[in-house]
């Protein structure tokens, strides 16, 4: 059971209850990332996320890292296009200690001078390290294809040139601005009972009763073209095509419809691709949902001579699920395969904090496993069709990262 505390403040709870488990997984979900960036901070929503791990009034950087090692914890962060989160799994004896540890990082990080010029360099290196994964690379390169000048084509990461400005101050100042408690959720799953709702909410009441509202500018798709020269064995090619929003009725749907085009093994292009012309050893697609747009994603790797029949192969999949659609043997398959895939997701307590904490974030609704499996069940042929339309009919954008000549 999934159970909601909004505080005073504005900010909200979430906590499922896993009695069968050892392991509490605690989240701090904030709606801010690259997306709430302009041009001139690109990249700060990931370098803060670096700098609340440098040391508190409390801990410093070492100190933190000990305490979670000293109670075989776990914690990390990450950071998206529109959300951050900070994490910590432990054993249910500890998650008192472990939420006082977050909370001590999210509200008294220091951002000592010293650890901003390090890290600034540690983040420098990710991004080298990044650009030179070109399977990799090519999907920042897809975003900008497809999105153009939105914030949502800029890469996460951001540059070497806005990492070198970014002073306490800036750290400070973005933190103020976004990280209000009416755009916070914290999300707790594992064996731990509603009382410890209460607990969290003491270590929270210090948040300032600011708010903000966070206004995103949707999106046009682009349908754009980006090519790049990299020295690299293969060409790295990504296809992308305008899908659907986070809230989307027809989520479901979409879920099946990459399943058969391009989610698995048996998917239509592992199968035309990999196992019957040898063109790639990765092929796959996948669907990222955002507040008010989605892509679906295609990505394959190759011999550049082989580069024109990859591609071609490509076109001529999602053409012929366009002119024919799927067979019952394909849509019975992808419902089990993804309703399998929906449950056993759902098996650790990261998955499950991670899971509540992005509904409540983006959605601010949860819906039942026994909800989901039902709304898979709900799809039927004629819906299949109308998405594939939806999708399938219209220009897709494209990134390729070429090998240059010697």
């Amino acid at each position: 059971m999934i159970e909601t505390h909004t505080c005073k403040n504005g900010l909200r709870i979430v906590l499922e209850e896993v009695p069968t488990v050892r392991s509490v997984t605690i989240g701090i979900w904030v709606l801010t990332g690259s997306r709430n960036e302009t041009k001139e901070n690109s990249g700060i929503s990931h370098f803060l996320e670096h700098m609340f791990f440098k040391g508190t009034k409390h801990r410093n950087a070492q100190s933190i890292a000990e305490a979670f090692d000293a109670i075989g914890g776990q914690v990390n962060a990450f950071t998206s296009k529109e959300y951050t989160c900070y994490y910590t799994r432990v054993l249910d004896t500890y998650k008192e200690y472990a939420i006082e540890i977050l909370t001590d990082m999210f509200f008294d990080s220091t951002f000592p001078e010293d650890e901003i010029e390090r890290e600034r360099k540690v983040v420098m290196e990710e991004i080298k390290m990044y650009e030179d994964s070109p399977d990799n690379h090519v999907h920042d390169l897809l975003s900008t294809a497809a999105y153009g000048n939105h914030s949502l084509g800029k890469a996460i990461l951001g540059t070497d040139e806005h990492l070198q400005s970014f002073s306490k101050e800036h750290l400070h100042a973005y933190k103020d601005e976004y990280y209000t408690a009416n755009n916070v959720v914290v999300s707790i799953a594992g064996n731990v009972d509603h009382t410890f709702i209460k607990q969290v909410e003491q270590y929270f009441n210090r948040f300032p009763q600011t708010h903000k509202e966070i206004i995103h500018d949707k999106p046009t798709f682009q349908a754009g073209t980006i090519i790049k020269n990299r020295t690299t064995e293969q060409a790295h090619l990504c296809l992308g095509y305008e899908g659907l929003s986070i809230d989307d009725e027809d989520i479901p749907t979409l879920m099946i419809i990459n399943s058969i085009f391009g989610g698995g093994m048996s998917s239509r292009l592992f199968q035309e691709i990999r196992e019957k012309r040898g063109l790639a050893y990765a092929v796959f697609s996948y669907h990222s949902t955002f507040l008010d747009s989605g892509l679906l994603t295609v990505y394959a790797g190759t011999n550049k001579n082989q580069l024109p029949l990859l591609e071609e192969t490509i076109q001529q999949t999602a053409q012929n699920l366009l002119n024919h659609g799927l067979t019952e043997k394909e849509f019975t398959n992808n419902k089990e395969k993804l309703k399998g895939n929906l449950m056993l997701g759902l098996e650790s307590t990261t998955s499950r904090m991670r899971r509540n904490g992005r509904n409540e974030l983006l959605l601010k609704k949860h819906r039942s496993l026994d909800d989901v499996i039902r709304e898979v069940d709900e799809v039927n042929e004629d819906r299949i069709n109308n998405v594939i339309q939806q999708i399938f009919n219209k220009n897709h954008a494209k990134a390729l990262i070429m090998p240059t000549k010697e």
